[in-house]
């Protein structure tokens, strides 16, 4: 979505007539995911991308004739199909993008807000039936909401949404109304992902860089003041010179933090994991053998942990991938994190018989 706002700015501002395309739906293969987005003015400007080129030519002239009636549309490109063919779309899925003419709403307006602030939020659209394409909502965890699809459905929407928020979901669903059935398009925007990495090693070095390349917000976390150094850790967003029960207290470990624990060191692997085992966080890992953990998990049951809470600790940390480096740890590490971010095992692609991105994967 930001990749659009500083050309739809400026073409509101020079009068254009504007169409937004958006993704709605893959199925099998696809060069974009659900939410990538492409505008379109009738002076023939494009910004954006739905299908990475395979079938622009053609949502631009849909989008002159939505622009014409003032009605949107949904549109379906497959391989399978005679349209899939003439567009060019070769890469052996299906796709669906919704066409509407553009104009600034109150679901529009929040959801920019919240996505220009990196704060999280969830965006539907309407896409069946007929009349209600083209609805939006937009949801707020607080469970707030801005717009309206049907007032009638418009709550039990919106507790859909804020679930699919929380695990980071986007796609299509479906919901009865009124005897009938209603499709959906839920766009989950959450805020960016917070590693907090507890023992400034050198694995945490090469972890935290790796990390924040792909856009988590990095804090690390050590007592001891010639490790814990901005110099050696120049992109994480904070440095804490602290014991990991003080620092954490001060950090709320919610539903999109991570922690990893690389200090392999009691004195920091006990607080570090209690005070993670009574958060919300998304992932917790720790470095060590069996052996080491099983110390750990003994100490934490004295303090009241049970097997349950015991089951969210990973450990030994990361993918079995055969690293030994500090930077190959680091990827194992990261490679667990994105696949619990994500809702897969990490197991290799060439093991796998369903389609790459297929929508149910994702869902």
């Amino acid at each position: 979505m930001l990749e659009i706002l500083a050309d739809l700015d400026r073409w509101q501002q020079e009068g254009e007539e504007i169409a937004l395309a958006t993704l709605v739906g893959v199925e099998g293969s696809a060069p974009r995911l659900p939410g990538a987005r492409l505008l379109l003015t009738r002076s023939g400007r494009m910004a954006g991308s739905v299908s990475g080129g395979c079938v622009e030519g053609d949502v631009y002239e849909r989008a002159l004739a939505v622009l014409d009636s003032g009605q949107p549309a949904v549109a379906s490109y497959g391989i399978d199909d005679e349209e899939g063919f003439r567009v060019g779309l070769s890469c052996g899925g299906t796709i669906r993008v919704l066409i509407e003419p553009f104009a600034t709403c109150d679901a529009w307006q929040a959801l920019r807000r919240r996505v220009e602030a990196q704060e999280p939020a969830a965006f539907v659209a309407a896409l069946t039936p007929a009349a209600l394409v083209g609805r939006k909502l937009t949801i707020l965890p607080d469970g707030s909401a801005v717009g309206s699809i049907d007032p009638a459905a418009d709550e039990e929407i919106g507790a859909e949404a804020r679930r699919w928020l929380r695990e980071e979901r986007t796609g299509t669903t479906t919901m009865p109304l009124r005897g009938k059935e209603m499709t959906l398009f839920v766009e989950s925007f959450p805020p960016p992902p917070r590693l907090y990495i507890v023992g400034a090693t050198h694995a945490a070095i090469a972890l935290c860089q790796m990390a924040a390349k792909l856009g988590f917000r990095v804090t690390v976390i050590d007592a001891r003041s010639m490790f814990a150094t901005a110099e050696r850790f120049p992109e994480a967003e904070a440095v804490l010179r602290a014991w990991p029960d003080e620092a954490l207290a001060d950090n709320v470990l919610d539903g999109y933090s991570y922690l990893a624990v690389l200090s392999h060191d009691p004195k920091f692997d006990l607080p570090a994991l209690a005070a993670a085992l009574r958060s919300d966080a998304r992932y917790i890992g720790a470095m060590g053998s069996r052996a080491t953990h099983a110390r750990r998990l003994a100490e934490l049951r004295k303090q009241g942990f049970t097997d349950d809470d015991f089951a969210r600790i990973r450990a030994p940390i990361g993918l079995d991938i055969g690293g030994q480096k500090p930077e190959e740890t680091a990827l194992a590490i990261l490679a667990e994190m994105l696949a619990v971010r994500y809702g897969r095992d990490g197991t290799a692609l060439s093991a796998k018989q369903a389609a790459i991105h297929a929508e149910s994967e994702r869902q």
